[in-house]
């Protein structure tokens, strides 16, 4: 599994809009309204690296009302959110 964190940048007064569309797409699973240099962080998980291209070069750009988008490759989690659930795996 790759994860993306993707910062966007919105038209004025887009920025919910734009994370309700981008919420809607299976492959992001977190998305988040933040204040600072970008509007909206989005969570990019995906099977390759190729497919975050695809994601955020063919279908992302198709989202009215971002304007520009920068992209991190996350080369390793260190969330206890996702270790918690490693080890929770069969306990229910």
């Amino acid at each position: 599994m790759v994860t993306a964190i993707v910062l966007i940048q919105t038209r004025h007064g887009r920025t919910k809009d734009v994370a309700q569309a981008l919420a809607a797409f299976p492959e992001i699973s977190e998305v988040y309204s933040v204040g600072g240099s970008y509007d909206v962080v989005a969570l990019v998980r995906v099977k390759q690296n190729e497919d975050i291209a695809d994601m955020v070069t063919e279908r992302m750009v198709k989202v009215e009302g971002i304007e520009r988008t920068e992209t991190m490759i996350a080369f390793k989690t260190y969330s206890r959110h996702d270790l918690e659930n490693v080890f929770s795996l069969g306990l229910e």
